[in-house]
């Protein structure tokens, strides 16, 4: 083969293979069938057609083979859902609980720079930015079951190494890296669902794996100042490590390999038929004859996604303007709690509940609305849904993120009862909840590689809620918690609405055009 030849295919890559689609039987080619080259491969013994005969004739049979995960049983489908949900609820958790302990975190690393001490609290989320840029490509390559596993294994390491750290720069040293680490379950956990459930059937799935990077972080600073306050802020990492270790426990024997093109690779090559493997999975197989060609295409992927589709970038600005506003209300609370209420550090935690029952109502009433839409706008297109389906549930959504800021920004601001900002919370976390579900909903749906979909949108909010908890303090020093919170509004009603709205009508035609979607 020439260089030219083996190019070929290479070339096409991001576009064609990987998917973790399985057709509905709506009778379109499929991605395999898609991607084998029609030229410059030289002299074949079976003629083009037969090739084309015999890939077919396997997608049918794929269509109904017990290991194709599509056709697991219910009970194995969540199994796999719940473990996968429970590795992506741990680290999210592990990100925000040592929030009410930031003033004894301080104390114990003579730290007095208040960006520095939120900087202990957001360098999580820069390398948990990082990592899906990686680790969701290489669960596309070699599967999605041994990077959950590992990513959480190092993520227990670096845990340990945060709660026995001396100084405040090994500390944030630990922080980074287990950002990182922990990143894995978001990287690969939307794809499992994807490689799990049909489009008509995800949305509660979707909603189960998506709550835990919402509520984890809600959760988890509410047990964490209690923690910190009687036992140490070392203790709040010993849990961490403990959740980690009983996730290892569980998933390595229960969770199985969900990522379609990899189950049929090791099959295929366990019977000894590398041809066929060839022939079926090109895109997998590459990798043995341009290694490092392929890891690059692999890796570029939710960089590409995120610069060349703007749907991709529009949905994934919003998601990270709101988990900004989110990490930035961790930041804040513990002085607006403990300065202006009085709260203790134990009791400062209890602030974040109204976070959670946002998130808890918005799972429930969240997931059921966008199933009810979803299929009511699926049987008026005659049984056929599209992504553009999922955005009116985001619209609706949409509108409780800036009422809640607003409720909770003026009632800080004016000092009334502190129930008062705990409800604008609770209806900024429902917002929050109602907009992220349609929205990964949508990038599965509509994108080729949903891992590295998601893995974009991952990256692109994990960077804000680096960044917001580093200004906060300032920026409502200078505008008060209702200006800065009504600011904060103002964004989340720019791009939040029209945007949408712009999606629901024009998105079908947009992604007709893009070879990045399916």
């Amino acid at each position: 083969m020439s260089l030219q030849q083996e190019k070929a295919p290479l070339d096409n890559v991001s576009a064609t293979t990987s998917s973790t689609h399985v057709s509905d039987h709506e009778g379109t080619a499929t991605a395999a069938t898609a991607s084998l080259p029609r030229g410059g491969e030289g002299e074949s013994a079976i003629p083009e057609d037969k090739i084309e005969d015999k890939i077919e004739d396997k997608e049918d049979d794929w269509e109904h083979d017990p290991i194709n995960p599509r056709n697991w049983s219910t009970t194995k489908k969540w199994t796999a859902t719940i473990l996968v949900s429970y590795y992506t609820f741990v680290t999210p958790l592990a990100s925000s609980m040592m929030a009410p302990g930031l003033p004894d975190l301080a104390i114990k690393y003579g730290i007095t720079n208040p960006t520095l001490i939120g900087l202990t609290l957001s360098i999580f989320l820069l390398s948990f930015a990082i990592g899906p840029l990686f680790l969701a490509p290489l669960s596309e390559m070699y599967g999605r079951v041994w990077v959950l596993h590992i990513g959480n294994i190092v993520f227990l390491a670096f845990n340990l190494g945060c709660a026995l750290s001396q100084t405040s720069s090994a500390f944030i040293v630990f922080r980074f890296l287990s950002g990182f680490a922990g990143s894995a379950p978001i990287a690969c956990g939307g794809g499992v669902i994807g490689d799990l459930f049909s489009e008509r059937d995800r949305a509660s799935a979707m909603a189960l794996y998506s709550i835990g990077p919402l509520i984890g972080p809600a959760i988890g600073p509410v047990a964490g100042g209690w923690v910190a306050q009687e036992l140490g802020i070392q203790y709040v990492f010993y849990i961490i490590v403990g959740l980690c270790g009983a996730a290892s426990i569980l998933a390595i024997p229960f969770l199985r390999e969900t990522y379609a093109p990899v189950i049929r690779l090791r099959r295929d090559k366990s019977a000894r038929d590398p041809e066929a493997a060839a022939a079926a999975h090109p895109n997998l197989v590459l990798h043995h004859t341009g290694k490092w060609q392929y890891l690059w295409i692999n890796l570029s992927r939710p960089v590409i996604l995120l610069t060349q589709s703007f749907i991709c970038f529009v949905l994934s600005l919003y998601m990270a303007l709101m988990y900004g506003i989110y990490y930035l209300m961790f930041a804040t609370f513990p002085d607006l709690f403990s300065e202006v209420y009085h709260f203790s550090i134990g009791m400062g935690g209890l602030a974040y509940i109204g976070l959670g029952l946002g998130f808890l109502l918005a799972t429930i009433f969240g997931a059921k609305i966008s199933d009810q839409i979803y299929l009511h706008l699926a049987n008026k297109n005659g049984g056929k849904g599209k992504p553009e389906m999922r955005v009116p549930a985001l619209i609706f959504g949409s509108f409780f993120v800036p009422i809640g800021l607003f409720w909770y920004g003026w009632s800080a601001q004016g000092r009334v009862h502190w129930i008062m900002p705990i409800i604008g919370t609770g209806i900024f976390g429902f917002g929050l909840m109602t907009t992220f579900l349609p929205i990964q909903l949508y990038l599965v749906d509509a994108f080729t590689y949903a891992a590295s979909a998601l893995a974009a949108a991952s990256v692109f909010r994990s960077i804000l809620g680096f960044a917001f908890p580093l200004f906060g303090e300032q920026m409502f020093a200078a505008l008060g918690y209702g200006g800065g919170n009504s600011l904060l509004a103002g964004l989340a009603i720019v791009i939040g609405i029209p945007f949408p709205v712009w999606i629901y009508f024009a998105g079908e035609r947009i992604r007709a055009k893009s070879t990045l979607t399916r």
